[in-house]
């Protein structure tokens, strides 16, 4: 979203890069690390040595539908069969400590909707993910994964991992070498949900990373399916709880294909197109002193800092760009920003 507002506000790359010391110091903060061009040729050097591309939101093969998110990454990088991602993409989601019935039953539906032409896209995490990941693997799988596209976790996935690259595609917007850490899941969970036009949730507990994909998925537009489970078993809770607050029931491919086959992948916006941000105002001290106050530690929407602040959401999104690049904020999905 930073990326998108400064390209809106300054037109290029070059005049939004010049111009960072400046609203850093409007924030309140030093300006901060610049990468040079031999930083970015090594890193784009790197990937293509391990087979691997970066793709940038105004790149014909940016995946479309991860293209519509406000939030999408300024870059990703790719190894594999980047046409998987135009196919109808079905995230399916789930517990690492899935029971084995549930990993049996994601194994079989990923096989499914393979078979039908659709690409299962998961996490690559344990349990379910590689469950969704091995059963569609002939058929066509994506792997989002949370460091670099040469780091392989878990560990034991990693003959997984490279099989996808093969025959599937991994995607990875961490630059290569990255280890992963707890922060990037989040970040990953909404790649997941935005390459796809629906998340099916086939085992969870309650507040796990599953429910968060689920969420982001539902705030993006796209459909939100879970299988039900025994309500005895906890790791059918976060299922059960998702159906009850409007998740659509599924059983089967069958199931999950009939809720998304009318969407239509071709209607959306073509990567390169304009993105529409709003434009930027500039603030003044007091538009700050305003925004700065009712900021905290615990994440808070930006639509209801804007409410609160009364200002109009160009001059809070102004204040919210000068105090990130000053790294006095931080944001967080599902549009919430949080003092750092």
């Amino acid at each position: 979203m930073t990326y998108r507002q400064l390209i809106a506000r300054f037109g290029s790359a070059d005049a939004a890069i010049a111009a960072l010391p400046m609203l850093a110091s409007r924030g309140g903060g030093a300006p901060p690390p610049i990468a040079t061009d031999d930083d970015a040729r090594r890193e784009i050097a790197r990937a293509a040595k391990l087979g691997a591309r970066h793709l940038f939101l105004d790149d014909a093969d940016y995946p479309p539908l991860l293209c519509e998110l406000d939030n999408a990454p300024a870059a990703i990088v790719v190894r594999g069969d980047i046409a998987l991602a135009r196919r109808t993409c079905i995230a399916m989601v789930g517990a690492r400590n899935a029971s084995a019935a549930a990993c049996r039953f994601a194994r079989s539906l990923a096989h499914d909707l393979a078979a039908e032409g659709a690409s299962v896209v998961s996490g690559l995490a344990r349990g379910i993910d590689t469950a969704a990941h091995v059963g569609s693997l002939d058929g066509g799988t994506i792997a989002v994964i949370a460091g670099g596209i040469d780091i392989a976790y878990p560990p034991e996935n990693a003959a997984l991992q490279d099989r996808i690259a093969e025959t599937g595609l991994l995607i990875a917007e961490m630059p290569p070498g990255t280890e992963p850490r707890a922060r990037h899941f989040p970040y990953r969970n909404r790649i997941i949900a935005g390459l796809s036009v629906g998340t099916v949730v086939v085992e969870a507990v309650p507040k796990s990373g599953s429910l968060i994909t689920a969420r982001l998925a539902g705030e993006a537009g796209r459909e939100v399916m879970a299988v039900p489970g025994h309500p005895l078993d906890p790791r059918a809770q976060g299922c059960n709880l998702l159906i009850r607050e409007g998740a659509t029931l599924v059983q089967s491919a069958a199931d999950i294909l009939e809720q998304v086959r009318p969407i239509d992948v071709r209607a959306v916006r073509a990567p390169g197109s304009s993105y529409g941000a709003p434009p930027l105002e500039d603030a003044n001290d007091a538009d700050r002193r305003v925004v700065v106050a009712l900021l905290a530690p615990v994440p808070v929407a930006v639509d209801e800092l804007i409410r609160q602040a009364g200002l109009s959401p160009a001059i809070v999104q102004t204040v919210l760009l000068e105090l990130e690049l000053a790294g006095r904020i931080e944001r967080h999905a599902g549009a919430r920003v949080s003092l750092s």
